[in-house]
């Protein structure tokens, strides 16, 4: 059974940055196109950014467009979240999960960003 691990989160002030990753214990993530999620105090979950691992191409939420970047590492099996110019607005739990046939959950790493 496939396990989502993410990390990297924490309490920043607005401005600041935040590097989030996932990693799946189990099961590779490739070749599947993997995004991720986040799910602010109150709200669903919604889509974030993601990634296909064949071709490697990417998309985003418009709110984030332009300050975040998703990637991969083959070797390490893990995909990664670097968040800049982080806004109050990005305060949520953050989760990561293959676009499609999706794998349980994980637990999701808590972002924060204060004013």
């Amino acid at each position: 059974q496939v396990q989502l691990v993410e990390s990297g989160g924490g309490l920043v002030q607005a401005g600041g940055s935040l590097r989030l990753s996932c990693a799946a214990s189990g099961r590779t993530f490739i070749p599947n196109a993997v995004a991720w999620f986040r799910q602010p105090p109150g709200k669903l979950r919604d889509f974030v950014a993601r990634m296909d691992w064949t071709g490697g191409n990417t998309a985003y939420a418009d709110s984030v467009k332009g300050r975040f970047t998703i990637s991969g590492d083959n070797a390490k099996n893990t995909v990664t979240l670097q968040m800049n110019s982080l806004q109050p607005a990005d305060t949520a739990v953050y989760y990561c999960n293959k676009v499609s046939n999706l794998w349980p959950w994980g637990q999701g790493t808590q972002v924060t960003v204060s004013s």
